[in-house]
């Protein structure tokens, strides 16, 4: 069986705006407008359209504060919590000869420093990130690239995703899918026990 995992909200939690944050000295002026601007123009750097070297230097001047790169990469890869009953669920389907997938919009930044620093993505034999497949989710195509890219057979490809758009086209394309709560994981372990009993 094959499984596609979404990685923030599923595998990973995370916290964006609180980290970042912390890079400004204490009494900066507009620190919310500030970090909206930043974040405003991630979905062009999680689709490939804008590289790290044109992102870091741009975003650290809208923070506008003497922010060192370094220091900014720290911020912005910092930001992730495990999320460990999922991690749980991974290891025993990896345990059990299950193929699993990433299929995640995420950036430059992130990957590969996420896949080095945490340990539960080992058990993952490929991945469809969307800066490197130029495509984000909810769009079909990052969707067709998944399918083309790894041979998938939809009706036998269970998905997991934290948002709703995200499971809606899912479920287009044929995917057996669930809409992740991490306040709910129990929900979605009887969704999986019943899909594993099915087969």
């Amino acid at each position: 069986m094959t499984f596609l995992f979404d990685i923030g909200k599923v595998l990973l939690d995370f916290h964006f705006e609180r980290s970042l944050a912390a890079l400004l000295p204490p009494g900066t002026d507009n620190v919310e407008t500030r970090l909206a601007t930043l974040l405003e123009k991630k979905d062009d750097f999680e689709s490939g359209a804008i590289s790290n070297a044109e992102y870091i230097p741009w975003a650290i001047g809208q923070l506008a504060a003497e922010i060192e790169e370094e220091h900014f990469l720290h911020a912005w890869r910092n930001i992730f919590t495990p999320n460990e009953p999922m991690w749980r669920v991974v290891e025993s389907l990896a345990a059990g000869g299950h193929r699993l997938i990433l299929f995640s919009n995420t950036n430059g930044i992130h990957c590969p420093w996420i896949f080095e620093n945490y340990p539960i993505f080992k058990h993952f034999s490929g991945a469809v990130l969307s800066h490197e497949a130029k495509g984000l989710k909810p769009h079909d195509g990052i969707y067709e690239y998944a399918i083309r890219e790894h041979g998938l057979k939809p009706k036998e490809t269970r998905y997991i995703d934290d948002l709703g758009p995200n499971i809606e086209t899912g479920k287009r394309w044929g995917f057996r899918s669930w809409q992740y709560d991490l306040n709910d994981h129990a929900a979605f372990e009887r969704w999986l026990a019943a899909e594993l009993m099915e087969g």
